[in-house]
């Protein structure tokens, strides 16, 4: 629209100065013919005449032109009008867009940023990976990793404190000798064995496997690997070697990742670990178990504390029926003092005191002097009435053995 209008103008700008061109030839004309006229008349005439047309012409002239400049101003001005506001909405455009252009080349640069701490990430964890698979290749790295996971999951289970397990314990059976590692001490003097040499060796094979084939060829191998080490555990007879364990050991896997693995190649796993008196448990199942034991031995303590009580309780009833005989005792011998002294009173008033006033009448005692015959003692001891004072047998007292 704005093209067509500013066309517009233009045409019609073209066409004033058209028609302004073809005024000034015409006028040219006529002023051509006017001197040929008058110039056969006169030639003076025809000069004054032509200097008027002249000047007439020259003032036509230039107010036809100012009237073309002013409207061809006028033009230009309304097209100036109507250009402006396209051209600031396009200023503006073109700020909006050099904005988001900004903006995505700040974000871009930022996501690429992130993409490249995320593959030196990626690169140090396959690293990290690749030292902790080959460090776990080596028996004793493994087995002392096993070692350190068993310690962890007695902490969590708090049986440090109890101190009720011992690591590398060992005995010497028909099949040589058996270092189990953990010997879980139970409640009333039993032990359960712990097993931690599982064989995690084609588990770390499938773990850098790049072919499919070769990773679920690599897991078959670890859960056949699994299943006999679990013969072999059956086949050492942990429970016959230590007299007070149950009749199964328990073969600890140090994650559930390493479980779950072997489940899923062989369903029955557990079926067979059962029959074979081997009990699997991972870190999860072990901190359930050793806490269950945990529990046991706090009620133990408990109970034990409870059986000290007891024989506190009667030792402390002997020693009051004790004390009590003692008592009954020193009041019957104050019984007996105080019955003596009201003896001795009654023969003083009696023998005595009756003989010494009749020396008062012969004016042989001071002037003033008289003789106070002492009182008794009416005051009687009060008798222990408790059973409990009844020779300090603590069976006297069969409401007291009950609380105890």
């Amino acid at each position: 629209r704005l093209d067509a209008e500013r066309a517009a103008a233009a045409e019609r700008v073209d066409h004033e100065r058209a028609l302004a061109a073809e005024r000034v030839e015409s006028i040219t004309q006529a002023r051509d013919e006017l001197a040929n006229q008058f110039t056969a008349l006169s030639t003076a005439a025809l000069e004054q005449n032509n200097a008027r047309f002249l000047a007439l012409a020259e003032e036509r002239l230039k107010s036809q032109q100012a009237a073309g400049r002013t409207e061809l101003d006028a033009q230009k001005q309304g097209v100036e009008t109507l250009v402006k506001p396209v051209r600031e909405k396009l200023e503006a455009v073109d700020r909006v867009l050099r904005e988001i252009e900004k903006q995505r080349a700040e974000a871009f640069g930022g996501i690429d940023r992130q993409l490249r701490t995320v593959a030196e990430t990626q690169q140090r964890l396959h690293a990290e990976t690749s030292n902790l698979v080959t460090a776990l290749r080596a028996p004793h790295v493994r087995g002392r990793w096993g070692e350190v996971q068993l310690k962890r999951v007695c902490e969590m289970a708090g049986m440090l404190a109890y101190c009720d397990f011992y690591e590398q314990q060992s005995v010497t059976g028909e099949n040589g000798v058996l270092r189990p590692d953990l010997v879980v001490r139970l409640p009333g003097g039993k032990d359960v064995v712990v097993d931690a040499k599982t064989p995690l060796s084609a588990y770390l094979d499938a773990v850098e496997a790049t072919d499919d084939d070769v990773r679920e060829a690599h897991l078959d191998n670890y859960a056949r690997h699994v299943r006999e080490h679990i013969q072999k555990l059956s086949a050492k007879s942990y429970s016959a070697q230590f007299d007070s364990s149950p009749e199964f050991v328990v073969m600890f896997l140090p994650g559930e990742v390493f479980y779950s693995a072997a489940l899923e190649r062989m369903p029955d796993l557990i079926e067979r670990s059962v029959e074979d008196s081997v009990l699997i448990a991972t870190p999860t199942t072990l901190i359930a178990l050793l806490k269950a034991v945990a529990y046991g031995w706090r009620q133990e303590r408990m109970a034990e504390s409870a059986r000290e009580v007891s024989a506190l309780g009667r030792e402390l009833y002997q020693r009051i029926g004790g004390l009590s005989e003692k008592v009954v005792t020193l009041g019957r011998r104050l019984e007996s003092s105080v019955n003596a002294y009201n003896e001795t009173v009654g023969t003083l008033e009696r023998r005595v005191l009756v003989s010494a006033r009749k020396l008062d009448a012969h004016g042989i005692a001071p002037d003033g002097a008289e003789l106070d015959a002492p009182d008794t003692v009416d005051i009687s001891v009060r008798r222990l009435q408790a059973p409990e004072t009844a020779g300090g047998d603590p069976d006297a007292l069969p409401a007291a053995e009950k609380l105890l």
